[in-house]
């Protein structure tokens, strides 16, 4: 156990580790070239000064009663840690679309559908790949936990915050050594994501796929937000004399909204649980109990914000606001995270984590050389590059690849990437399956669960082609 002062100074070693991790990028250029955020360089420092590097150096030296035998943080402080990402995942997801102008399912399809299709490839073709190789080879010769065929799209395609909101799941089902396999794969793919995403970028260039040379490059600090629809001066002034009204600091009131989001959430999650417990529960199938929070916060987000709109409140959330609050939660999230994995477990499985790894980078890569060109009409490089990149990282490093290829924003890549959020999210990449994932491996088995995601995989790469055959269409008549 611990007390509400261990918690403080832990966030206050997490707050200089973000300053010392923000000093690194700015010194070292290749921390810079990588565009690596400054909360996974915090978190890399923390990892190399706790008990498994640090502390193994101590303990060679001068046995396990040295003073850094267990490293440069005490275990109370470790302990809060390790707590922190499956606390703070709520309040990330829980503001992915508060303040976001939600258009209607028909006009988010219409706009983005070959992004749709394309995000929602690589998403299911995670799982298939990952399938396969844990039934080909990690059982066979590692007897690794069936779960970790779930391992690729989590750390992949779900990032530092959704692997580490999965802790408390992969300790539940059985599996200790997933949560610090997800989060090393999550590592892997946001470093991999980048260099193959700029090593891409440049054959691109070069082999004619991307229209037009840009050369203003943003870091993902730079970035502007998702939401596409500006604030205007009456939206201003309407907040203006609605706060006036309720005499409350604006940071409280979007950070009550965002409570209000994960307080609708776990309301949603314990229904849920509620049902279950009642109908197919109790035939011992038990789903809802080992799904966490953070994908029923996030509708739980978009149930607030349709609540405000409907009652005139929706200028209350301030997307910038809101967007720093996430901000913050994901820096606490990833920095406590990547310090608290351990190189014990990753040593123990590095075969398996490698063949995880290879897998999933060449999953990415390869889908987007071979159905990105087909399933885009135009600019496909553009298009395809971004959604590459989140599927190897995060949003961030998808909106980056694509600012890398098209800096102004002239084949309306962004857009496009932007609303695919909306069918995306609630999904995969930390959406509900993602969080089911390892229950349902754990409950059905390989198999059945091949038998999905393949399916739904063929499923998308139909609707693929019945688009292809659709942007066809209108120039087979002209001729």
């Amino acid at each position: 156990m611990f007390n509400l002062r261990t918690a403080m100074f832990s966030f206050i070693l997490l707050a200089l580790l973000l300053l010392v991790g923000r000093l690194i990028k700015q010194k070292i250029p290749w921390c810079q070239r990588l565009y690596l955020p400054a909360s996974i360089v915090a978190g890399v420092i923390g990892l190399l000064l706790g008990p498994g590097v640090l502390g193994a150096i101590a303990t060679s030296i001068g046995g396990e009663d040295t003073l850094l035998s267990g490293g440069l943080f005490s275990s109370d402080i470790r302990t809060v840690w390790s707590q922190m990402p499956g606390v703070f995942i709520n309040v990330v997801f829980a503001a992915l679309f508060l303040g976001e102008s939600i258009p209607a399912p028909r006009d988010i399809w219409r706009k983005a559908a070959p992004q749709v299709v394309f995000g929602q490839t690589l998403a299911w073709g995670q799982y298939v790949v990952g399938i396969l190789a844990t039934i080909l080879i990690l059982i066979p010769l590692f007897d690794i936990n069936p779960i970790a065929a779930s391992l690729i799209e989590i750390g992949f395609e779900g990032g530092h915050g959704t692997a580490g909101g999965m802790v408390e799941t992969f300790t539940e089902l059985g599996f200790d050594d997933g949560g610090d396999l997800a989060l090393g794969l999550a590592t892997v793919g946001i470093i991999s994501g980048i260099v193959c995403g700029t090593a891409l970028a440049d054959w691109g260039r070069r082999k004619g796929h991307v229209s037009m040379l840009n050369r203003d490059v943003m870091e993902p600090a730079e970035i502007p937000d998702l939401n596409v629809l500006a604030e205007t001066p009456e939206i201003r002034q309407q907040r203006a004399r609605l706060l006036s009204n309720l005499l409350i600091d604006p940071l409280s009131i979007n950070a009550a909204i965002v409570g209000a989001a994960i307080a609708i959430g776990w309301l949603i999650l314990e229904a849920l649980k509620w049902i279950e417990s009642v109908t197919w529960g109790q035939m011992g199938f038990a789903l809802f109990p080992f799904v966490p929070l953070f994908p029923l916060a996030l509708i739980g987000g978009i149930v607030v914000q349709v609540i405000l709109n409907r009652l005139g409140l929706g200028t209350l959330v301030i997307r910038s606001m809101v967007q720093n609050i996430a901000g913050v939660a994901l820096d606490v999230l990833i920095v406590s995270a990547i310090a608290s994995i351990s190189l014990q477990v990753i040593g123990v499985n590095l075969v398996a984590f490698l063949v995880l790894s290879v897998v999933g980078v060449l999953w990415n890569v390869l889908i987007f050389l071979w159905w990105a060109p087909r399933v885009f009409p135009t600019y496909w490089f553009e298009k395809g590059i971004g959604d590459m990149g989140q599927s190897m990282g995060v949003t961030a490093t998808g909106i980056l690849l694509i600012r890398m290829v098209d800096s102004d924003n002239h084949t309306g890549a962004f857009e496009g990437f932007a609303y695919k959020q909306l069918f995306f999210e609630p999904i995969v990449g930390g959406g509900l399956f993602t969080a089911a994932a390892p229950v349902l491996i754990n409950r059905l088995g390989l198999g059945p669960m091949l038998a999905i995601t393949g399916t739904l995989l063929l499923i998308w790469i139909i609707i693929g082609y019945g688009l292809i055959r659709q942007a066809r269409q209108p120039s087979t008549s002209e001729t």
